[in-house]
């Protein structure tokens, strides 16, 4: 043979020992078809084939992640929305995934995208914003009975984005608003009835004990004369008390009067309680006489 057969040859062998060499990796199967036919599942490793007779098909096992585009879905309460998603799947029977299917991420692609539209065109604006994981796991079930034939499992899908029409983003802020301003009613109303019972529970203490209201008017006074106000307003119970404690002075001023008559006949002194009111209280407190607005003159 001459030297030119002899490279031909061993070119030859050399590419026929390069088709029939397969590496499947270790997150792979090996789907073998044999003249067009189903033989065996290979595992991973160094796999020889038969050049031109066998075919290997490589399947992977890996979780494979499928965006899903943006679908422009009508919900059930006639709102237009743009939702999208992303589904996550893997292959759990090598051989049907082959088989069974030409291309098993375009049909997920597809399959989800119907899916996503028709599950969330069964809801409201509302369940698809606030129900989300329902919503999930109904498309995930959906797509488990459809590709479990494939040989296909779908291990998640999440709502990834939802945009809305901008005269709806509005309307939900003005309901924002107004949900807030009711719940701010209702705590101003809350403290309004707080205080009232508070109220009522410190008026029964003042009507048990006398001395208290008479407490808290003098607090009010020294609460008052901190702004240095020129008008000070006495509530009426205190002027009863001024009134009693002006009584009791003259009585007191009555007995002093009556004791240098030693052990002989009392003199009578006792002087008139002043019959002109809060006023005359007053004037007989502090010792001066009371002047009629007519003449100015005491009485």
């Amino acid at each position: 043979m001459t030297p030119t057969v002899i490279i031909a040859v061993a070119a030859v062998v050399l590419l026929l020992l390069a088709a029939a060499v397969r590496v499947v990796k270790q997150y792979e199967r090996g789907v073998l078809l044999r003249l067009g036919r189903l033989q065996t599942v290979r595992e991973p490793g160094l796999r020889l084939i038969i050049p031109i007779v066998d075919v290997l098909h490589r399947a992977s096992l890996r979780v494979v992640t499928v965006p899903i585009q943006s679908q422009g879905i009508i919900t059930r309460d006639n709102v237009s929305v743009d939702v999208s998603a992303v589904a996550y799947y893997r292959v759990v029977d090598p051989v049907k995934s082959v088989v069974a299917i030409e291309n098993v991420r375009a049909a997920i692609d597809q399959i989800a995208q119907t899916t996503l539209r028709k599950v969330v065109g069964r809801h409201t604006l509302d369940e698809t914003l606030s129900e989300t994981d329902r919503i999930n796991g109904d498309i995930r079930e959906i797509l488990d009975v459809t590709t479990v034939e494939w040989g296909v499992e779908v291990t998640l899908v999440e709502l990834k984005d939802i945009q809305l029409p901008d005269s709806m983003k509005r309307a939900m802020a003005r309901q924002a608003e107004a949900e807030r301003e009711k719940r701010a009613k209702i705590i101003n109303a809350q403290g309004e009835s707080l205080a009232a019972t508070a109220l009522g529970e410190a008026s029964d203490v003042m009507m048990q004990h006398s001395l208290a209201l008479q407490l808290r008017n003098l607090q009010s006074l020294v609460e008052i004369g901190v702004d240095q106000n020129s008008t000070v307003v006495f509530p009426a119970p205190l002027m009863s008390t001024i009134g009693e404690l002006g009584t009791f002075l003259a009585r007191e001023a009555a007995s002093a009067a009556a004791e240098p008559s030693g052990g002989g006949q009392a003199a009578d002194v006792t002087r008139p309680v002043p019959t002109g009111g809060a006023h005359g209280l007053v004037d007989e407190v502090i010792g001066g006489p009371a002047a009629t607005p007519e003449s100015g003159t005491p009485v």
